[in-house]
C-alpha cells in the first residue's frame, strides 16, 4: 500500500487583494490618529503622513471651511482625509509642502468681521 499525502486546502484561505485592502485599511486608521492640527491665531498648521506619495499624487481641495485630501487612482496607496476649520480657508495666503513623506498644511483662514451700520 502505498500513502500519498493529500493536499489540504483551508475553508479560510484569504486572498491577496483582501490582504492588500485590510492593509490599506489598518495604515488608514493608524495614520488618522497622527494627523497634527495645529492653529496659531489665523492660521492652522496639519501635517499627514503619506509615505511612498509624490506630490503629483496627492490632490488638495480647499472649499470655504472644508480641507480635503485624496490621493489620485493609480497612486501606490489611498490616503482620504477632510478637516472642517472654525473660518473659511483664504486660499491665495494658504501653502502646502511636501519633505521626507510628510505633508504640511499652512492654511490662513479669514475670521468673520463684524459690520456696523451707521444710522443716518
Amino acid at each position: 500500500m502505498i500513502m500519498t499525502p493529500l493536499m489540504h486546502r483551508s475553508a479560510y484561505a484569504v486572498s491577496p487583494s483582501a490582504m492588500d485592502a485590510a492593509l490599506q485599511r489598518f495604515l488608514q486608521a493608524t495614520t488618522n490618529a497622527q494627523d497634527r492640527v495645529q492653529q496659531d491665531g489665523q492660521v492652522f498648521s496639519i501635517s499627514v503622513d503619506v509615505p511612498g506619495l509624490s506630490r503629483d499624487q496627492l490632490r488638495i481641495e480647499l472649499q470655504d471651511k472644508t480641507v480635503r485630501l485624496s490621493s489620485i487612482e493609480g497612486a501606490p496607496r489611498s490616503v482620504q482625509r477632510a478637516w472642517k476649520l472654525p473660518a473659511s480657508i483664504d486660499a491665495a495666503a494658504s501653502k502646502a509642502s511636501l519633505e521626507n513623506g510628510v505633508l504640511t498644511l499652512v492654511l490662513s483662514t479669514n475670521q468673520p468681521s463684524t459690520q456696523t451700520l451707521a444710522i443716518a
